[in-house]
């Protein structure tokens, strides 16, 4: 591990805040602690924390002295100052004369102690903090060291190579408690650079911002010279290869599905090399009871969910077996919620007891949560363990900690409050694609959707417009061009991979084709029904084999149009496929209802929009012997209808879970219009 402190950098970021009236010392503070949190081998999502040991004015002017750290809610890859809460230091330093202190105690006198009472809740390691006597303090989970203390020998490897130069403290749990035992062993030998926590982490600390982080990396680069030089040159045995390997996109909703019990997840899928070594090592289950630092196990739970290796061709196979798996797994977590949760003085509420880690062997791994982000975390902190369990097998035999300490640690209420407890939108965790997604009433409903929470997959034969639309939206991008069969089905593939699933399909993507009907060329015909009508029955297609894969119903919507009741004049070819298109979502209603699929439909009319561009409404508006102001307002509110209105209407539909079969009318009232 190597250095990535600049002079210079660390100047510039000082004369920045500077000018926002932000102190050097806090700059500096910030400038370091962005390093940390910039490296995945030092920190990840939210974990680890920093100080400094500053001075401030207070509320009445008054110079104060202060410890500025870490806030809860905060990543140090991207704190900014105001994720540096200051705590006045004087009374935190005090508590040390404490035998014992509650975690709610500790968090109260805290927050009475915050110079701004709107601050975050400082970390749950403040205390730790403010007990060292340094002005800078640093803390990460560094993978290197922990590869060399999530070992049964842990204690004697590292003073092998850290020497006098770190303190060693055996694991405890996070809070008062340790706070003052790493007070003591520093107190111990005051000359330490750093603090290692057995089967947790690093601590180390200097004058300076600098200081304090060239120790780190010099801490963790020790580490990573030692593992090279002790690594054993035999390679972990491996299982059978498995090829050809069954597709992610065929799994992924059938886990999905299975790990649904308690809500909806979506799921993150990861494959690269250093994961197929891990997932594919002989012993599995040995190398992976427990997390390699506890923090981990409130995203990842105790282990992950270990399946076999998917045979080719033998999808149902995999399914049942899954199943099973799943099964157990539930029953297995279930007991070890019960005998942990029975010496409790305060007994704790069960989490749901699903997996959030699933180890596919010839495949991959999956994390899982209840969103796009939270699977991604769990993913991330598993290939994380991959790295440190096979870098801790490598020099000897992977560790964790014990039963007891992992449950009180995914159950202690300050590591919960970091998940979150906000209230959930209406389509958080669901995964919605629309297709013909990158403009026009296409992109104003992706927009909906992801105003109310869900993951979205912008789908378009427009690649670049697609990603320029997911990007605005915080969505992921997917070629799609639904004329054609196999652009269809890897689309929908990579959706699946991509999330694990698809919950509801805005069948969207068209084009309007104008003619008299007597007179139209059959080839503008069949062009209109390749896309307003086959289209729209291959995308349907490939979004029911992924809900029946899942098990968790699904919502078909498609977007026909009031020419499907009330053809307009020369304008056959487009409407004749949306009538088609319109029959199409009943019979959808009517094949899959009992599966828990629901179908319906979105009639709007004179939207602007890709599809009905000006050049359009003139010729309408032309065939109707009206203007173009009075065509787009022709109807009983005199008024124009948007694409955000048709975006709404597709919303609406999505959540109300007992309709299907039917059609939603958006045109500002149009009776010739109205179904019979």
């Amino acid at each position: 591990m190597r250095s990535r402190y600049s002079a210079r950098a660390a100047a510039a970021m000082v004369s920045r805040y500077r000018a926002e009236g932000v102190s050097e010392d806090v700059a500096l503070r910030v400038y370091t602690t962005r390093l940390l949190g910039g490296d995945p081998g030092l920190v990840l999502h939210g974990g680890g924390n920093t100080s400094v040991k500053t001075a401030m004015p207070d509320l009445l002017g008054e110079t104060a002295d202060v410890l500025c750290v870490k806030g809860s809610g905060w990543d140090m890859a991207d704190i900014e100052p105001s994720g540096l809460p200051a705590v006045r230091l004087e009374p935190l330093r005090r508590l040390a004369a404490l035998d014992r202190l509650g975690d709610g105690e500790m968090v109260d006198f805290q927050r009475v102690n915050l110079l701004d009472p709107r601050a975050p809740n400082p970390s749950v390691e403040t205390l730790l903090h403010a007990f060292l006597p340094h002005k800078f303090v640093d803390h990460t989970h560094a993978d290197a060291v922990l590869v060399l203390t999530d070992q049964p020998d842990g204690e004697a490897i590292c003073r092998e190579v850290y020497g006098g130069t770190m303190g060693l403290v055996p694991y405890v749990m996070p809070g008062f408690a340790l706070a003052r035992a790493c007070a003591a062993a520093h107190a111990e030998d005051p000359s330490i650079e750093g603090l290692i926590l057995l089967k947790h982490g690093v601590f180390t600390f200097g004058e300076t911002a600098e200081e304090a982080y060239e120790r780190m990396i010099a801490t963790a680069d020790r580490a990573e010279a030692h593992v090279a030089r002790r690594r054993a040159s035999v390679p972990a045995a491996r299982l059978p290869a498995t090829a050809p390997e069954m597709p992610a996109a065929a799994v992924a909703p059938i886990l999905r599905g299975l790990a649904s019990g308690a809500g909806r997840l979506v799921l993150d899928f990861r494959a690269g090399e250093a994961v197929r070594d891990f997932v594919d090592r002989a012993g599995l289950a040995e190398s992976t009871r427990g997390p390699v630092t506890p923090d981990h196990a409130i995203r990842t739970k105790p282990k992950p969910l270990i399946l076999a290796p998917p045979r080719p061709g033998a999808l149902e196979d995999f399914a049942r077996e899954a199943e099973a798996t799943v099964a157990a797994f539930v029953r297995d977590y279930e007991a070890y919620f019960a005998r942990n949760n029975a010496r409790q003085a305060e007994p704790r509420r069960a989490l749901d007891p699903y997996p959030r880690v699933i180890l596919v062997p010839g495949l991959g791994l999956f994390g899982l949560g209840a969103s796009s982000r939270a699977a991604a975390i769990a993913a991330d902190l598993a290939e994380t363990t991959a790295r440190v369990v096979a870098g801790a097998e490598s020099i000897g035999r992977f560790e964790s900690i014990s039963e007891a300490d992992i449950f009180d640690i995914e159950y202690w209420s300050l590591e919960q409050a970091k998940l979150g407890r906000a209230a959930e939108q209406p389509l958080a965790r669901r995964i919605v694609a629309v297709t013909g997604g990158a403009s026009g009433i296409g992109r104003a409903t992706a927009a909906a959707f992801a105003r109310e929470g869900a993951e979205l997959a912008i789908l378009d034969r427009d690649r670049p417009a697609a990603e320029a639309a997911a990007a605005a939206l915080g969505a992921r991008a997917f070629a799609c061009d639904v004329t054609d069969p196999g652009s269809v089905t890897a689309a929908f593939d990579a959706v699946a991979e991509s999330f694990g699933g698809l919950d509801i399909l805005v069948s969207n993507a068209g084009a309007a084709w104008q003619g008299r009907i007597g007179e139209v060329d059959e080839a503008v015909i069949r062009e209109s029904f390749e896309l307003n009508f086959y289209g729209h029955q291959r995308a349907a297609q490939a979004a029911v084999r992924i809900f029946r894969a899942q098990g968790l119903g699904g919502v078909l919507l498609f977007n026909t149009s009031k020419q499907a009741v009330n053809p307009g004049p020369d304008f056959g070819p487009y409407g004749l496929a949306k009538a088609a298109t319109l029959f199409l979502m009943r019979q959808y209603a009517l094949d899959h209802g009992a599966e828990g699929i629901r179908a319906n439909a979105v009639n709007a009319d004179r939207i602007r929009s890709g599809l009905m561009t000006e050049a359009t409404i003139e010729e309408r508006a032309r065939a109707r012997g009206v203007s173009t102001g009075d065509y787009m307002a022709g109807n009983l509110l005199g008024r124009e209808v948007t694409a955000d209105d048709a975006a709404r209407a597709f919303v609406d539909l999505a959540l109300a879970e007992k309709t299907t079969g039917a059609v939603l009318t958006v045109d500002g009232g149009n009776i010739a219009a109205a179904l019979r």
